[in-house]
Parts: C-alpha cells; structure tokens; sequence
C-alpha cells in the first residue's frame, strides 16, 4: 500500500487519502469562509429593500349596474341596449389600453417615485413601471377576471396605486359609454324634431290646400247665388253630403265657406290638427333633458377587498441566508482544497530536490 502510494506520487498524481487530510488541515479556513459567506448573505437579506406586492382583480358588473345606461333604448326606439358584456368589454379595453399606462405613469407613478430617483431618462423609469405595475387575465379558465398587481417598497402605496389604476380605468370607459349613450339620444332626439318639423310644415301646406278649395268653392257658390245650404230630399241627402267635402263644396253656402275661410286664415297654429303631436313633443321633451349620473354606473366589479400587505415577497430571507450558508460550505472546501493541493506539489517538489 505504502509503495503504491509512492509510485502515484511519483507520477505526479494526487493520493484523494492526502487530499482528505490536507482539507481537514484547513478546516478552519472552511469554516471562516462559510461564516463570512453567511454574514454577507444576511445582511444583504436584511438590508436590501424589502418589496410589496399588492393585487386587486375585477370582474364583470351587475346587470343592475349598466340599468341607467338603457334608458330610452329597446325596441321602441330603435337602438339596442348595452349587455354587460359589451360594457365590460369597453372597460377591460380602457384597462389594457397604453394611453391609460402613460397617462397613469405621468399622473401617479412619478410623483411617488422619490426626487433623487426621477433623475434620467424617462423611457428607462418608464421600463421600470411596467415592472412595477402588471396587469392580465387571471387564468384561461376566467377569461372575465383580470387582476392588476402592484410590486412597491411601501406596501400601503402598492395598494393606493393598485386601486388608482382600476379606478382610472374605470372613469375612462364609463365617460367613453356615456358619450356614445348621448350621442345614440341626441341622435334620436334630432330625428324625432326634425318629424315634429315636417309635420308642422305638411300640416301648414294642407291649410293652404284647404283654403284654396275652399276660395274656389266660395267663387262657385257666390256666382250660382247659394249662400246657404240648400234643402235637399232624404233619398238625396246622403250623396250631396258627400260630394259637399269634393265637388259640391260650393253647395254649402257663401256664408259658411267665407267663415271657414276666415277660420283657417286667422289660424296661427296648426299642432292641434296634428295626429299624436304632443306625445313626440313629451317624448322630444324627454330626450332633450336625458343625462346619465356616472355615479350611477358601474362598468366593472372589484373582487374582494384589498389589504395592505404584512410580508414582503422579497428578499425571502430565509431562502438567501441558506443558500449563502451553502455556498460558503462550498467556496471554503473549494479554498481549502486547493490550498492542499498546492502544500502536496510543493512538498513533492521538495522531496524530489
């Protein structure tokens, strides 16, 4: 055994049993290594800044929610109403849009960033807020519910930011709703004046075509010298009442012809002939004062409360320090290892001299 042991040394070879032995050697620089290692790890994992995460998720709102929103449509108006669907997609729409991202980085981001961090380009603290603040679908399976996360060194700031963003979301797609709601109102409200209009004028054109036939029968009746109805037999009486609406118009007299005449051209106002003119006044009357409270819609559904976080999810103190403890375990072997090796070459050297 001895004289196999020289034979390897001879041949430059190192015995694993001396290597053992020249690492026991060393076992305090082990043990130090893996103290210090440990040491640096703790105190990294208590002195980095610790990180908040604060989640918020939303869902589709309330068929009562959008209630406000369908006024005035269905079928008898014409225009559809708004599912919960649809109102929710304009919200998620609003929620994912990067003008809202710019505009909440410009508005809430930077003025919680401290003064000393603002410093630098903006596109790189811009990188660092999509960091900070991410948004998505929950999962596959709940294509509806989104969340929005927030990942903070102040954990009640994480929770302030996450609520703002939802909210803005929400302010921007109901404001987007309510002015297509309007716009569809006024539109119909700008039909329904321009029918009471047309009305007013065909109701006008019919008096004059009324008083034009009435002055033509009154010529008739004043040159056969009838200024009032004449009498006529029963079994006449209801052909010639007829024909007094038409052609026999005349047959009524001068003397009533010359007061209708006086009547229609004395008239000032023709919306009391008009057929069903005062319910598309109320109705016109309606729609002009049509507003919609946007208090009173909710274009999305926040599930559950959100609380300010207790832990951070980083550093995981626990994990870094026995990683550190590990690695310095294995950084000292590697030290003490090859502090042995070089103690054998150098002795073999010796001893070959």
């Amino acid at each position: 055994m001895h004289s196999e042991r020289e034979r390897l040394r001879s041949a430059g070879e190192i015995d694993l049993f001396e290597l053992t032995e020249g690492v026991w050697r060393y076992r305090l620089l082990v043990v130090v290594t893996a103290l210090v290692v440990t040491i640096l790890a703790v105190a990294y994992a208590y002195l980095v800044t610790p990180l908040y995460e604060s989640k918020v998720f939303v869902q589709p709102p309330t068929q009562n929610a959008i209630a406000q929103l369908n006024y005035g449509r269905g079928e008898r108006s014409g225009l559809p109403v708004y599912t919960v669907k649809e109102v929710y997609g304009v919200y998620l729409r609003n929620l994912q849009s990067e003008a809202l991202r710019r505009d909440f980085f410009r508005e809430f981001y930077i003025p919680s960033v401290p003064v000393e961090q603002r410093a630098g380009l903006q596109d790189a603290l811009y990188r660092r807020f999509h960091e900070v603040l991410v948004q998505g679908p929950v999962s596959k399976e709940s294509p509806d519910r989104f969340f929005v996360m927030t990942t903070l060194p102040d954990p009640q700031q994480a929770v302030d930011l996450s609520l703002r963003y939802i909210e803005m979301a929400g302010q921007r797609a109901t404001r987007e709703i309510i002015k297509d709601a309007q716009s569809d109102i006024l539109m119909m409200a700008n039909d329904l004046d321009q029918q009471i209009a047309m009305a007013r004028e065909s109701a006008r054109k019919q008096r004059e075509d009324r008083i034009a036939q009435l002055t033509e029968a009154l010529t008739i009746a004043r040159a056969v010298n009838i200024e009032k109805p004449p009498i006529i037999s029963n079994s006449l009486s209801a052909e010639v009442s007829a024909g007094m609406d038409d052609s026999l118009t005349y047959m009524r007299g001068s003397n009533a012809l010359e007061a209708e005449i006086e009547t229609l051209r004395s008239r000032t106002s023709d919306d009391a002939f008009i057929v069903n003119l005062r319910q598309r006044q109320e109705q016109l009357l309606l729609l002009r004062k049509f507003d919609i409270d946007p208090s009173a819609v909710q274009v999305y559904r926040q599930d559950g409360a959100v609380e300010s976080p207790d832990s951070p999810i980083k550093p995981k103190k626990l994990l870094i320090i026995g990683l550190g403890l590990m690695l310095g375990v294995v950084l000292g072997f590697v030290f003490a290892t090859l502090a042995s090796v070089r103690d054998n070459l150098r002795r073999h050297q010796g001893s070959r001299g």
